[in-house]
């Protein structure tokens, strides 16, 4: 038994986080300021594009994307049934209508094949989520959506690192969508980014996310003297703040650097994992890269000799954090309740969604505690003679 909890998704933060969070605090200026351009400087850097804009979260970046796609109320989006409910709520704000398609099995994403099944002349575009970290079937998806001029929003939220025959995700779209919640393999606390192919998309965005005032409004407090604006759209208030870009510029820093230590733990766990009763996660697909995000089991009650939620209770118990990603979109009572979607209506999602388990994968893991997540799965799910 630990004798300290050991957090699900703690990032890894070093001194040279706490030392720049520490400089924007005494230099006064904690808001969107020069640190959040350095930060989406930097990001831009690393996805290889021209530019990309940071705003206050992944859902609104998701929610900003959808309106810079044109979308209209009336219009539906696809999106996936297994997803966090910020996907299918950034569909609902911008005032369209979600439209669900089931997953692959073993990938966890969006199934093409369904994707294609649901499209109607209503459908103007397609929110897809790299799940755990893995490349949705993008050549398939795109050459869906080129065939009816869909646009295209790449939810990344699981995907900094991901990449499909050698391109990052959230390049393929129209428009990629980023997380920086303090469980993401960049973490800022809070905060998000997303990168538009149209560069007049990006400077949309840009100037939505900040009330729809003109753009670089946040430089009429600069030492250049006060900086009139105009209000140019109805906009929103989902700019980042300095201090999380603090943050995220020293995330950014090392996630390459500490990529392989999650592929470690991921690795660690599916040979340790081999001889148990349950589902373990696909093998990377050939030429693809894998984000390492999430590391799931499935725990099937008729196999495993435990319900999920009974496995829950039990790495809790033993001071392991785990989480759940995600239970199904329509397994949640206001979806059912708006739009009528049932469960077993997405069988794979809701097979997966009430038998996923995510186990803590952070480059924070010492070998001590993944070795105490392991002796506690295994003592918990036991290889049993007779099971199937």
């Amino acid at each position: 038994m630990r004798d300290k909890f050991l957090v699900f998704g703690a990032p890894l933060i070093e001194e040279a986080e706490i030392d720049e969070v520490v400089a924007s605090m005494r230099s006064g200026w904690l808001g969107t300021g020069p640190k959040v351009a350095r930060f989406e400087s930097a990001f831009a850097r690393y996805l290889g594009v021209e530019q990309s804009v940071a705003v206050s979260s992944c859902t609104a970046a998701l929610h900003l994307s959808i309106l810079a796609a044109g979308v209209k109320p009336g219009d539906e989006v696809i999106t996936t049934a297994l997803t966090f409910c910020a996907t299918v709520n950034a569909v609902i704000h911008a005032g369209a209508t979600p439209v669900l398609v089931d997953v692959d099995p073993s990938t966890m994403n969006m199934d093409p094949g369904q994707l294609r099944a649901r499209l109607t002349p209503r459908t103007r575009a397609i929110v897809l989520v790299h799940f755990a970290g893995r490349p949705c079937d993008m050549a398939a998806i795109c050459d869906i959506a080129a065939s009816r001029g869909l646009a295209i929003v790449e939810d990344c939220a699981h995907a900094i690192e991901t990449e499909y025959r050698g391109k990052k995700a959230g390049t393929f779209g129209d428009f990629g969508c980023w997380s920086f919640y303090v469980t993401k393999n960049v973490a800022a606390g809070e905060g998000g980014m997303v990168v538009a192919r149209r560069p007049e998309d990006a400077a949309r965005i840009k100037v939505l996310a900040l009330h729809g005032m003109s753009q670089d409004a946040w430089k009429r407090f600069g030492d250049e003297g006060f900086k009139h604006y105009h209000v140019v759209e109805c906009g929103f208030k989902y700019n980042m703040m300095d201090i999380q870009a603090a943050i995220g510029l020293h995330q950014l820093d090392r996630v390459e650097a500490l990529w392989p230590r999650r592929r470690a733990l991921w690795e660690r766990y599916n040979a340790a994992f081999a001889g148990l009763p349950v589902g373990r996660p696909a093998d990377p697909a050939p030429d693809t890269r894998h984000a390492y995000h999430l590391y799931t089991l499935l725990v099937d009650p008729d196999r495993a000799g435990i319900t999920r939620d009974g496995f829950l209770d039990a790495m809790t118990a033993r001071k392991i954090g785990v989480g759940v990603h995600y239970m199904s979109v329509p397994e949640h009572p206001y979806y059912q309740r708006a739009f009528g979607w049932k469960p077993e209506d997405y069988p794979h999602a809701m097979r997966i969604g009430r038998q996923t388990v995510s186990l803590p994968l952070s480059a924070k893991l010492t070998d001590e505690d993944a070795l105490d997540v392991v002796t506690a799965v295994r003592d918990i799910v036991r290889p049993t003679k007779g099971r199937r």
